[in-house]
């Protein structure tokens, strides 16, 4: 029926991995194998013909949803982080206010003007939005030394100082020296607040039962 290439003269030299090589006497003999190589060739047109590369309008769409979906993860992930336990900020002690500058905060007097609170500088402030106490910043008035100046601050308008003390009254109506000290307001006591010439806190006493008990910073604002 056949002959192997090695028998048949004048046939060229085949690779050996071919293996055996077996030409037919009849081409029809081969009918069934060149339908099947037909076949797999239709099947892979078919699959070359399914499959197309995206287009320009397409590849544009799919990096805009993309880019869509990182830009909505990056938000939160940045509202988780600030929410979360870990972006808290513990609110300071008294001892860790020490050392820190005097906010640059803006109260008003009497006649609504603003008064920078870091041009009152040494000072000692006295809120007294939760109690006037006049006894007590009556005391700290003749306890100050000369050159320091007393203030008082309440939460919406100036209260009446003292009579006879060198006192300024003020009022701090958007809280942010409160928000500052963390520290709410009290019925019974005073919030006493040293700053030297520098602007720098040297003292924060959350009520102060009397400023003889911090006589020695109160002396140093002099310096």
């Amino acid at each position: 029926m056949g002959k192997a290439d090695a028998d048949g003269p004048g046939l060229p030299d085949l690779p050996p991995e071919w293996g055996r090589v077996v030409i037919p006497d009849d081409i029809a003999a081969l009918a069934d194998e060149a339908e099947q190589i037909r076949r797999e060739l239709r099947r892979a047109a078919a699959g070359r013909r399914r499959w197309r590369p995206p287009t320009g309008p397409v590849i544009v769409l799919i990096v805009a949803v993309l880019t869509t979906i990182a830009g909505l993860a990056a938000v939160t992930w940045l509202r988780a982080g600030r929410t979360g336990p870990s972006a808290s900020t513990p609110e300071p002690t008294p001892a860790q206010l020490i050392g820190r500058p005097l906010p640059a905060l803006d109260l008003v007097d009497a006649g609504q003007s603003p008064v920078p609170l870091r041009g009152l500088l040494p000072v000692v402030v006295l809120l007294v939005d939760g109690c006037t106490c006049p006894e007590q910043v009556a005391e700290v008035a003749r306890t100050a030394p000369s050159g320091v100046t007393v203030v008082t601050v309440a939460d919406t308008r100036p209260p009446a100082a003292p009579a006879g003390a060198p006192v300024r009254a003020l009022a701090d109506p958007a809280g942010g020296l409160r928000a500052f000290l963390h520290v709410p307001a009290s019925p019974d006591g005073v919030t006493a607040l040293l700053a030297d010439r520098t602007g720098r806190i040297t003292l924060m006493v959350p009520e102060v039962a009397s400023i003889s008990d911090h006589q020695a910073e109160l002396s140093r604002l002099a310096g």
